[in-house]
């Protein structure tokens, strides 16, 4: 059994224009919102008003769940950490002779381009520090062929120190300009992945046998992730047909980068915590990991797609026909916050960083197309699959223009005779109560932020730490500039066929 996504056929129209056609519609569609909501402005201002009433008030309903679901998060970290994941392992392996958890192997994949030794270190001595047994854990650095000779030097410093401390530590480079391929990080941890089960065939290590994690290159794991991700995969009768999420905290430099980049990882963060308790509705991000047996099974990563992290799932998704899931693993794994040289620099990277994200729609024509050629999942979950993907998009462009301006339109455009009707008047107090309200969320989020803290490495100024709780007066100023505006960007460019190409976030540490 193995998958791949269809491609479009080069000389068939048909495919190009399936392909096209679904290419357009997220840009499409919030464009189009946008223009007809100025034009109704001026027409229709009653309309216009009432449906940002409705709006805000649905808003604020979800601003209420959100914090909830955010808050049980949270709880559910804090009780996992105290959790001892060996016993339980142990426990399950007593219970179930053959769930034995020593005959499982870690392979972890590091896929690293031009970050230096000071990025690189920090993430495998968190590996070291794992209290899962070394012997049982294999770790790939993976560099890039095209990063020339400093990567070279760069892999043997860490060969050096880290050979010897694991079940084996090995170095892969990646080719440049092997055909088919983009030059993305799918293509360079697919090929440490291959390099890995020639490696397992070797040693004969079987497939189902070894777990499999793709960690950034910045990625530092809790000392118990992989103990827990152990009890966890064994526990699972359908462990092949699950990834697992850990929880990513921006934190290792969060205490040098600036407040606006803060908040926008902050709130990146607390999304994925308020996501996990909704489970069903995840799908794998950044860090995660997966039964390698499945892995080899859909051909590894797409070596030409920029959003790989998220697309593995899809892939897996299609593999099992629609019953493949995401499993929450509440531990944090700790990632670099964007920290450039100067302000300027950090603000535009983080522009650029969102907007590489935001470029998961190039997903959405690859799952559509996929779900029309496979007859074997069901309509109502291909529906529901197809909105979630395609509505959670267009909001992540539309809501903040939403509650900030829309609001105005009507009053602005709107006429004398509007603004003589009693909704003109009070539309502002309405919007004004609801957003107060909606502001309890963000109340919620600033006391989390400060839970969530890593302790400081070295002397950190008063001032320094009350802007840790101030700067969140920043988030509605935010959110449409480094929130709202790369989607829009990522769903234009694919609407007029200007494909992007992989952004590699600078990495620096101070």
């Amino acid at each position: 059994m193995s998958f791949n996504f269809p491609s479009p056929t080069p000389n068939n129209k048909k495919d190009y224009y399936i392909q096209r056609g679904i290419e357009v519609l997220p840009g499409l569609i919030t464009w189009s919102f946008l223009i007809l909501s100025i034009y109704l402005s001026f027409r229709s201002p009653l309309y216009i008003a009432i449906f940002i009433i409705i709006f805000d008030l649905y808003w604020m309903i979800k601003v209420f769940y959100i914090t909830v679901f955010m808050v049980f998060g949270y709880r559910r970290i804090r009780i996992w950490e105290k959790i001892d994941w060996l016993v339980k392992c142990e426990k399950i392996s007593n219970e179930k002779e053959n769930l034995d958890w020593r005959n499982l192997y870690h392979l972890v994949i590091i896929p690293t381009y031009k970050e230096g030794i000071e990025i690189l270190e920090p993430s495998l001595d968190s590996l070291l520090n794992s209290d899962y047994p070394k012997e049982k854990m294999i770790v790939i650095l993976a560099f890039e062929e095209r990063a020339g000779s400093e990567a070279i030097k760069r892999a043997q410093i860490l060969e050096e120190k880290y050979s010897g401390k694991f079940f084996s530590y090995l170095t892969t480079f990646h080719p440049d300009g092997i055909s088919g391929e983009a030059k993305v990080k799918g293509a360079n941890t697919s090929w440490a992945a291959e390099e890995a089960r020639l490696f397992l065939i070797e040693k004969n290590i079987k497939n189902e046998n070894v777990i499999v994690s793709t960690f950034d290159c910045d990625t530092c794991v809790h000392f118990k992730y992989f103990s827990c991700l152990t009890y966890q995969f064994l526990k699972n009768p359908l462990r092949h047909q699950f990834s697992y999420q850990p929880l990513p905290l921006y934190n290792n430099n969060i205490w040098k980068t600036n407040s606006v980049v803060r908040v926008i990882m902050v709130s990146s963060s607390f999304w994925q915590i308020m996501q996990s308790v909704r489970y069903n509705k995840m799908v794998t991000f950044s860090s995660h990991s997966m039964s390698f047996k499945t892995l080899v099974e859909i051909n590894y990563w797409p070596k030409d797609m920029i959003s790989d992290d998220s697309i593995i799932f899809w892939k897996c998704f299609m593999l099992y026909h629609g019953n493949y899931f995401v499993e929450p693993i509440y531990l944090t794994v700790s990632l670099d916050a964007v920290l450039d040289d100067n302000y300027v620099k950090t603000l535009i990277n983080q522009y650029k960083q969102q907007r590489r994200w935001a470029w998961g729609i190039e997903n959405i024509p690859v799952i559509y197309r996929a779900f029309l050629s496979d007859h074997k999942i069901s309509l109502k979950k291909k529906i529901s699959k197809a909105w979630e993907e395609l509505a959670g998009r267009i909001s992540w462009g539309l809501t903040p223009i939403i509650i900030a301006f829309f609001g105005w339109l009507p009053i602005w455009f709107g006429g004398d005779e509007f603004n003589q009707t009693v909704i003109a008047l009070n539309l502002p107090k309405i919007l004004g109560y609801l957003m107060t309200f909606a502001m309890f969320g963000l109340f919620i989020s600033m006391f989390m932020s400060l839970y969530l803290l890593p302790t400081p490495s070295g002397k950190v100024s008063i001032f320094k730490r009350a802007t840790m709780v101030i700067q969140w007066i920043l988030a509605p100023l935010v959110a449409i500039p480094l929130g709202a505006l790369p989607m829009i960007d990522a769903q234009t460019r694919m609407l007029f066929g200007k494909y992007m190409e992989f952004w590699v976030t600078k990495k620096v540490r101070k």
